[in-house]
């Protein structure tokens, strides 16, 4: 069954999207003879089934937009048979399964680490703070603002610069942030829905789930509560060891060129309590 998310006009579009992406390649660029003469321009149902390893039968069902669900291993050998862009992909798995799945460079960019650390470093002279880390929290780059509010992971081995972890396990984290047990239980939910894009059985996230568990009782009470929360804006109080208790608004920024990090950049609210 497709996922309740995906609705019928999803299927729909999905099979009007195959279709036309089929139509466009012609037999010679996937190196099949053009044979007699065709009713249709471009590849033949057939011919793009085989070409993805699917059943014929199966792949005209997926068109039609009939009630069946495609792995995401399917729609990319699909994407790869018809050739399609890094958009055109990610769009076909938002029609299939209502997100984008594991995402992919785009072509002809420099690298997501690359574009990200050169975007917060625009942000070095700024007194508020700046920092980029990806799905599984690991910090990449941060201003000198980031010191002040969270914690220098300059300090820390290149390994266990990961704000997920310091939040939930750091006494230095439940000093900087004067709402800890609201805010580390938002880390909570918002890192939950991110890793749904993750395999079950994912290594990484599967250690790090234990080992939040055996340092932080308080994450395994929040994670086992399964809350999701996506990653949008909120305000975060501080106790600044300079400046006192700042109030900021946390703005998350994703962006297809350079998932799956993420820029946190957070800016001065006045007058709130």
């Amino acid at each position: 069954m497709w996922p309740e998310l995906v609705s019928e006009d999803s299927r729909r579009e999905l099979g009007h999207f195959l279709r036309s992406r089929r139509e466009r390649i012609t037999p010679a660029e996937v190196a099949l003879p053009a044979g007699g003469r065709r009713r249709a321009p471009g590849l033949r149902r057939e011919e793009v089934a085989v070409l993805a390893g699917l059943s014929p039968t199966w792949y005209t069902y997926l068109e039609q937009g009939r009630d069946i669900h495609p792995s995401a291993q399917v729609l990319d050998s699909l994407a790869r048979v018809l050739r399609l862009s890094e958009d055109e992909r990610r769009y076909l798995h938002r029609l299939a399964h209502g997100h984008i799945g594991m995402p992919r460079p785009l072509a002809d960019q420099a690298t997501a680490e690359a574009i990200v650390q050169q975007l917060v470093a625009t942000a070095a002279d700024s007194p508020y703070p700046v920092y980029a880390a990806n799905t599984y929290g690991d910090v990449i780059a941060w201003n000198h603002a980031a010191t002040g509010y969270y914690t220098d992971f300059g300090r820390f081995p290149e390994g266990r610069r990961n704000m997920i972890i310091w939040l939930l396990t750091s006494p230095e984290a439940k000093q900087r942030l004067a709402d800890w047990s609201r805010d580390a239980s938002d880390i909570v939910a918002r890192w939950r829905a991110i890793t749904a894009n993750l395999d079950d059985d994912d290594p990484r996230l599967q250690a790090m789930v234990s080992e939040l568990r055996e340092h932080s009782p308080e994450f395994g009470r929040w994670w086992d509560r399964h809350d999701v929360s996506e990653h949008r804006s909120r305000l975060r109080r501080f106790r600044h060891p300079e400046l006192g208790e700042q109030t900021m608004r946390l703005i998350v920024v994703r962006a297809p060129e350079f998932e799956p990090w993420i820029v946190a950049f957070h800016l001065p609210i006045h007058g709130v309590a």
